[in-house]
């Protein structure tokens, strides 16, 4: 049975520090999953529940940095990295690349926990972001060719008359299809779906403006 809560992943190859870690962070009532190796963790079938990556800079197989950098564009957790001997060039490459914290060891327990929950707290938000975009995705597939032609041009602000000469349709055929927009989309108001329409990235070529 998956854990409900976050998940802290470990990844060390030392088992002292893996054992040392999750001893501590087991007291803080969170689940830890440890690993010797990148090679291991990317193999375990992550659950999609908040999570958290605390990674040494230095493993067997892959450094920390390369690891982070093959898991950028990836639905990957936030990262905080560990290391014993760390460097300013590798903590600013963590860092600039997306890292929540980078730590040197002994590292105490304060920083660690802080660190550790901002990192949660991070993935949270992201995992949320991402069902709302996954959302819109599938209420714009539900829109009829027509009405995705139909929606930049409302959400750019040309007027229903402006829109419906953009398309050679009558006003009215533009205002239906712009209601039908408006309840599949369930946006509340023009500005919520100009809203949406950005989130969506759906680009506006026509303005108001430009029509005489």
């Amino acid at each position: 049975m998956s854990p409900q809560g976050p998940i802290v992943f470990i990844v060390d190859d030392d088992p002292r520090i893996c054992e040392a870690l999750s001893d501590l962070l087991s007291t803080f009532d969170l689940h830890v999953v440890t690993f010797g190796s990148a090679s291991e963790y990317m193999a375990y079938p992550r659950p999609d529940v908040p999570s958290c990556l605390i990674l040494d800079l230095g493993l067997p197989d892959i450094n920390g940095l390369d690891l982070q950098s093959q898991t950028a564009e990836t639905d990957h957790p936030q990262i905080v990295f560990i290391t014993g001997h760390g460097d300013i060039p590798s903590s600013v490459r963590a860092m600039k690349a997306g890292a929540v914290d980078f730590l040197t060891k002994p590292f105490n327990e304060p920083d660690l926990m802080r660190a550790i929950h901002a990192a949660i707290a991070k993935d949270r938000d992201v995992r949320r972001r991402r069902a709302e975009l996954a959302d819109l995705r599938q209420r714009h597939s539900s829109l009829t060719p027509r009405e995705q032609d139909v929606l930049p041009l409302v959400v750019s602000g040309l007027l229903n008359k402006q829109a419906a000469a953009e398309l050679g349709i009558s006003e009215i055929t533009l205002q239906i299809h712009r209601g039908n927009i408006m309840k599949k989309m369930l946006a509340e108001s023009l500005a919520d779906l100009v809203r949406m329409a950005g989130s969506l990235e759906i680009p506006i070529t026509r303005s108001r403006h430009s029509h005489k």
